[in-house]
């Protein structure tokens, strides 16, 4: 994808649509979390209308790692989950989150033993699906008026990420976990 336009460009279109996806679809989204959550797993995840997460379960944004700025989700979700000063923490450090760590600071909804995170998720989607279909549906669309409102940030955080998979520092983020240089202040 780095040297291919047009890769990088059906992925970018992807990207977009699942989460304006996610937003947008009606029915409301149970995610658990019972391990690693990166990539378009962690968009899905924290996207969702409600998230399980396990107690080790382990959440990071590794964009900046490879060189690219945080644009699948994170500009429009993290700061409202979190706070500004969290989300610029955790995706500025790339420092992985626990699941218990992610309930304190309110990045997800719940977190459970690590075994019952799929029972405690269905368990929720059975009360909503016993509920009232249009109580729930208008609160969802409701709510996520705030990532409607984000949107412009989320399609600039997006168009920064792809632009940032034609320049040099991705290839040294992909190819390299070591520290890479000497730290620049400037």
């Amino acid at each position: 994808m780095i040297g291919d336009y047009s890769s990088r460009t059906r992925v970018m279109r992807e990207a977009r649509d699942l989460v304006r996806n996610i937003i947008e679809v009606p029915q409301p989204i149970i995610s658990a979390i019972n391990g690693p959550a990166a990539g378009a797993g962690l968009v899905a995840a924290l996207l969702a209308d409600i998230s399980v997460a396990g107690r080790r379960a382990k959440i990071v944004d590794g964009h900046v790692r490879l060189g690219v700025a945080a644009g699948d989700h994170a500009a429009i979700c993290w700061p409202l989950l979190t706070s500004m000063a969290k989300a610029k923490y955790h995706l500025l450090t790339n420092e992985i989150l626990t699941g218990e760590e992610a309930e304190r600071i309110g990045m997800v909804s719940l977190c459970v033993d690590d075994d019952q995170v799929q029972e405690r998720a269905m368990e929720i989607a059975r009360k909503l699906a016993a509920g009232s279909r249009a109580g729930i549906q208008g609160t969802k669309m409701a709510l996520n008026g705030w990532y409607r409102q984000a949107m412009p940030i989320f399609d600039a955080s997006l168009g920064l990420e792809f632009y940032h998979f034609g320049g040099p520092d991705v290839v040294e983020g992909v190819t390299s976990h070591k520290e890479k240089r000497e730290p620049r202040f400037s």
